[in-house]
Protein backbone atom coordinates (compact mmCIF):
# COMPACT_ATOMS: atom_id res chain seq x y z
CA UNK A 1 0.00 0.00 0.00
CA UNK A 2 1.72 3.52 -0.86
CA UNK A 3 2.54 6.03 1.78
CA UNK A 4 2.53 9.69 2.15
CA UNK A 5 5.07 11.83 3.95
CA UNK A 6 4.02 15.32 4.73
CA UNK A 7 6.88 17.62 5.50
CA UNK A 8 6.39 21.70 6.78
CA UNK A 9 3.01 20.95 7.88
CA UNK A 10 1.94 23.77 9.81
CA UNK A 11 1.20 23.32 13.71
CA UNK A 12 -2.48 24.38 13.48
CA UNK A 13 -3.19 21.61 10.91
CA UNK A 14 -1.12 18.95 12.92
CA UNK A 15 -3.30 20.06 16.44
CA UNK A 16 -6.44 20.01 14.62
CA UNK A 17 -5.78 16.58 12.85
CA UNK A 18 -4.40 15.27 16.41
CA UNK A 19 -8.03 16.24 18.35
CA UNK A 20 -9.73 15.06 15.59
CA UNK A 21 -8.72 11.55 15.55
CA UNK A 22 -8.52 11.68 19.46
CA UNK A 23 -12.54 12.50 19.05
CA UNK A 24 -13.02 9.79 16.44
CA UNK A 25 -11.32 7.44 18.58
CA UNK A 26 -8.30 6.89 15.64
CA UNK A 27 -4.61 7.04 14.67
CA UNK A 28 -3.57 10.08 13.35
CA UNK A 29 -2.96 8.19 10.25
CA UNK A 30 -6.16 6.91 10.20
CA UNK A 31 -7.78 10.34 11.12
CA UNK A 32 -5.10 12.14 8.01
CA UNK A 33 -6.76 9.27 5.34
CA UNK A 34 -10.56 10.50 6.25
CA UNK A 35 -9.88 13.93 6.32
CA UNK A 36 -8.29 13.83 2.61
CA UNK A 37 -10.87 11.46 1.49
CA UNK A 38 -13.09 14.46 2.67
CA UNK A 39 -11.06 16.95 1.02
CA UNK A 40 -10.81 14.98 -2.33
CA UNK A 41 -14.74 13.97 -2.18
CA UNK A 42 -13.98 10.24 -2.40
CA UNK A 43 -15.37 7.82 0.01
CA UNK A 44 -13.80 5.74 1.74
CA UNK A 45 -14.81 2.25 1.99
CA UNK A 46 -13.54 0.78 5.28
CA UNK A 47 -14.99 -3.10 4.71
CA UNK A 48 -12.61 -3.17 1.06
CA UNK A 49 -9.60 -1.72 2.27
CA UNK A 50 -10.09 -4.39 6.14
CA UNK A 51 -10.53 -7.22 3.45
CA UNK A 52 -7.66 -6.30 1.18
CA UNK A 53 -5.34 -5.74 4.58
CA UNK A 54 -6.60 -9.37 5.44
CA UNK A 55 -5.57 -10.45 2.16
CA UNK A 56 -2.59 -9.12 2.12
CA UNK A 57 -1.64 -9.81 5.87
CA UNK A 58 -2.61 -13.82 5.11
CA UNK A 59 -0.37 -13.86 1.69
CA UNK A 60 2.78 -12.68 4.06
CA UNK A 61 4.81 -15.31 5.33
CA UNK A 62 3.57 -14.40 9.10
CA UNK A 63 0.26 -15.04 8.02
CA UNK A 64 1.22 -19.01 7.66
CA UNK A 65 1.44 -18.54 12.05
CA UNK A 66 -2.51 -17.88 12.11
CA UNK A 67 -2.80 -21.36 10.94
CA UNK A 68 -0.85 -22.89 14.27
CA UNK A 69 -2.97 -24.36 16.80
CA UNK A 70 -0.77 -22.80 19.31
CA UNK A 71 -2.66 -24.21 22.43
CA UNK A 72 -1.51 -27.60 20.87
CA UNK A 73 2.08 -26.06 21.35
CA UNK A 74 1.23 -25.33 24.73
CA UNK A 75 -0.07 -28.34 25.80
CA UNK A 76 2.52 -30.88 23.73
CA UNK A 77 5.27 -28.46 25.94
CA UNK A 78 3.82 -28.72 29.25
CA UNK A 79 2.90 -32.87 28.47
CA UNK A 80 7.13 -33.69 27.66
CA UNK A 81 7.74 -32.28 31.27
Amino acid sequence: MPSLQVRDLPEEIYQALKRAAQAEHRSLSQQAIVALAKGLNLGVDHRKRRAHLLEQWNQEPLGQWAQIDVTAWIRSDRDSR
